[in-house]
């Protein structure tokens, strides 16, 4: 069964056209993530999770998103440059686009209509701390953060999200997609 999330056109930083259903059959993990962020450490965590599970069928993609304090300024071609030569990231990128407001990519909007609430394991610790320096956000159901995730399974369903403090390696994350890469393909 096709659903929404899957036939939304982005582009890869290769210039070449995709959407989530050329990664039918895997589980994918898809990222909005940003150069100057202090969770960008992340990427070396998302680089791992992909070396160990993409033989048995995960995926990550990230997408850079400028929407969160203006942590990812640069260029397409600056943030690939960064990725490969600060954490060797493997897994496709896609070019820069926006995760929320009235300039929000179709795919994000997509994603946030279907899993409109994020896993969040620490109890709005990571919420509180963006207010207290004065990030809010007026629709709850609106990405909150660099490096939220949302998790796709093999046949393209939206299974879950989860908050941006979720580290890669933390073991609701990986428990989940394993899972998902335990149901038949």
């Amino acid at each position: 069964m096709q659903n929404e999330v899957d036939q939304i056109p982005f582009r890869l930083m290769n210039g070449s056209a995709s959407s989530l259903s050329a990664y039918r059959g895997k589980v994918v993990l898809v990222v909005n993530v940003a150069s100057q962020c202090g969770l960008t450490p992340q990427y070396e965590g998302l680089e791992r999770l992909y070396e160990d599970k993409r033989d048995a069928g995960l995926v990550v993609i990230g997408f850079p998103a400028n929407d969160f304090g203006a942590q990812e300024p640069g260029s397409n071609e600056e943030i690939a440059a960064f990725c490969t030569s600060k954490f060797g990231v493997a897994f496709p990128m896609a070019e820069k686009l926006s995760v929320k407001g009235d300039e929000r990519h179709p795919l994000y909007g997509a994603l946030t209509r279907a899993r409109p609430q994020a896993l969040d394991p620490a109890g709005g610790a990571f919420r509180a701390k963006l207010a207290g320096y004065g990030f809010t956000s007026e629709d709850p159901a609106d990405v909150l953060w660099n490096f939220e995730k949302f998790l796709i399974g093999r046949d393209g369903t939206v299974v879950a999200r989860f908050n941006p403090d979720v580290e890669p390696n933390d073991p609701v994350l990986v428990e989940a997609i394993q899972r998902e890469l335990d149901k038949p393909a």
